[in-house]
């Protein structure tokens, strides 16, 4: 059977967040540079992107560069932030095509100019779509995320235009990256790692997270679906026992 047929519409994840590990790995297996494999990854998002806004995700979250990943070589630095760059231009008519308007969460003013231009122009020609949310983790870290909406708080209160007795789950909501996005219901990592890296720690309290021994430039729609099949097959009891859900 078409894996898509065994998946109920009915019951796709709103938001489904993405750590596409396994380029480097991908590539040295192939005896190339670890730039071959971010090359070799855009088919992966592609079809990602694609697959998900065909059965009805309403938000896609893809962690493109941490904060830790500064401090990888130079060269590779360079290159991911060219690609970025020309990705985004290449991509755009493909955007359009299928509805996706382009978000970007993180430190973003520590990205070189031209990669911010390049950005803000797709977010800017794609934000009237509305089929789906596609968001980039750049220059991101939930740690820092975290720590930069307790100080905005805390300001806030300071100054007095918060009361200590109002902050609330919605609270630091409203004043993470994601304010405007639904909670992570499924995280799928790449290449058998199984760590969440500093990547969307409150968004995720809640999230069914997915492993997979595919890197992630081999990732296609097929894979998604596997992801999607398994979310599904799950029971989701935020705390209640089986009965509870049953009834």
């Amino acid at each position: 059977m078409d894996k898509k047929l065994r998946i109920d519409l009915q019951r796709v994840p709103k938001h489904v967040a993405i750590i596409m590990d396994g380029n480097g790995r991908w590539a040295k297996g192939k005896g190339m540079s670890r730039v071959f494999g971010h090359r070799n990854a855009l088919t992966a998002v592609r079809e990602s992107v694609e697959t998900a806004a065909q059965i009805g995700v309403e938000a896609i979250t893809l962690y493109a560069f941490s904060t830790e990943n500064w401090k990888r070589p130079k060269l590779e630095v360079d290159a991911l932030m060219s690609l970025l760059i020309n990705s985004l231009k290449k991509e755009l008519p493909t955007f359009q095509k299928n509805g996706v308007a382009v978000n970007a969460i993180g430190n973003i003013e520590n990205l070189p100019q031209k990669a911010q231009k390049a950005l803000s122009d797709v977010i800017l020609q794609t934000k009237t779509n509305t089929t789906i949310i596609l968001t980039l983790a750049l220059s991101y870290g939930s740690r820092e995320e975290i720590v930069n909406a307790i100080k905005n708080i805390s300001k806030k209160v300071v100054n007095k235009e918060l009361n200590l007795e109002e902050i609330d789950e919605k609270t630091i909501n409203n004043h993470l990256y994601t304010f405007n996005l639904p909670e992570v219901d499924l995280m799928i990592r790449t290449s058998g790692e199984h760590r969440i890296s500093n990547f969307l720690l409150w968004q995720m309290a809640y999230a069914e997270l997915y492993f997979t021994d595919i890197l992630w430039p081999d990732f296609r729609k097929e894979h998604f679906y596997d992801a999607i099949i398994d979310y599904q097959n799950r029971e989701r009891r935020f705390g209640k026992t089986s009965e509870q859900i049953t009834e």
